[in-house]
């Protein structure tokens, strides 16, 4: 068997809106969070996209643990300023409706900033940050999760893989878009890995006595991630300050979850994720054009910079998960095996069988 099969996007669009409406999710928010999973798998972002589909949205969904309506109230709001209370909603439609209004906000006054409290997962937080892109605004988004990370000379897991993203226009140049987990990876690749076999590279987690392992299934079971950087000796104790940050901005501010509360008792109860969103018009500061070209200017003299023995090219965050992207809509978007056989499963068992022919 491949180790990957490539399917058509508008395929694989109609069959997550068909899988989300299985659980009620009504179609405009189906469609959305369909769109949002997609564009992972498109940007090679795979350990946040299909393959998420049931394993927690669907399984939360299954359990009621996730309101299907996604219902949105607004709590605060001011000129430059709004808090989303998110009902225990899908984190997508409600990622993308809040950021709309962000930008709406920001169109008049500037600068707009956004939170949102008792939300879900919302996937790649890059996709909320670079809506922000056609209408020549920066874009911030931060989201917290439950604890995964275990802060520095720890052994238990207290903050989130807390990723951090932020996207900005350029005139020639692609955007600039930084898209992190402010853990060392995603738990989610942890997952992919442990799903095909494979063991993990040193330094990504700790098992449960707070000691570097290989093994994916230590981290998952009764582990924790290290934060970025890793050990002290390499300075992971700066992933951990960026990581306590996002849980500030995203959960104490938004009145989220936060630490060990996002989840409650146990991954089986109610989530209270928190994000946080911000929206910076360009023009509100200086001439648009001039911002556009200097990005350029700033962008060329990194790509061109000298290059490491043996290097080949310098590249821009965002860059190669945009080529990734446009492959995509040539060749098709890649699904694992691993992706492939967990979709058949979670077809057959919730009724939405996964009949897609690869192409």
């Amino acid at each position: 068997m491949p180790a990957h099969y490539y399917f058509s996007q508008s395929a694989l669009l109609d069959y997550m809106i068909r899988y989300f409406l299985r659980w009620q999710v009504p179609v405009e928010d189906a469609a959305i969070a369909a769109e949002v999973l997609l564009s992972a798998d498109m940007r090679g972002v795979d350990s946040h996209g299909i393959i998420r589909l049931n394993t927690y949205y669907g399984s939360r969904l299954r359990k009621g643990l996730i309101n299907p309506l996604s219902p949105m109230t607004t709590l605060k709001e001011t000129m430059t300023t709004i808090a989303i209370d998110g009902g225990n909603g899908l984190g997508h439609p409600l990622g993308v409706k809040t950021m709309k209004q962000c930008i709406e906000k920001a169109q008049g006054s500037g600068i707009a900033l956004a939170t949102v409290r008792n939300s879900n997962h919302y996937g790649i937080a890059g996709y909320y940050a670079m809506m922000a892109l056609p209408h020549d605004m920066i874009g911030v988004s931060f989201t917290n999760s439950g604890p995964l990370v275990a802060p520095t000379h720890g052994k238990k897991a207290m903050l989130g893989t807390n990723p951090i993203a932020v996207a900005v226009p350029a005139h020639s140049q692609r955007p600039f878009v930084l898209d992190m987990a402010t853990s060392i990876v995603p738990i989610g690749r942890v997952s992919v890995y442990q799903k095909e076999g494979k063991k993990i590279p040193a330094g990504w987690g700790v098992n449960n006595n707070g000691n570097i392992t290989e093994d994916p299934a230590q981290v998952i079971s009764g582990g924790a991630l290290m934060p970025l950087g890793g050990p002290e000796i390499m300075r992971g104790y700066k992933g951990y300050g960026l990581a306590l940050m996002v849980d500030i901005f995203a959960g104490v501010l938004s009145g989220a979850g936060f630490g060990e509360g996002v989840y409650g008792s146990s991954g089986n109860t109610v989530a209270n994720i928190g994000h946080f969103f911000a929206a910076v018009k360009i023009e509100a500061f200086r001439e648009l054009e001039g911002f556009k070209k200097d990005m350029d200017t700033l962008l060329t003299q990194l790509k061109e910079s000298p290059k490491a023995e043996g290097e080949e090219r310098i590249y821009i965050h965002g860059e190669k998960e945009f080529e990734k992207a446009d492959r995509a809509a040539v060749e098709g978007v890649p699904l694992s095996e691993a992706a492939v056989k967990t979709l058949k499963q979670a077809g057959e068992q919730d009724g939405v069988e996964f009949d897609l022919t690869p192409i």
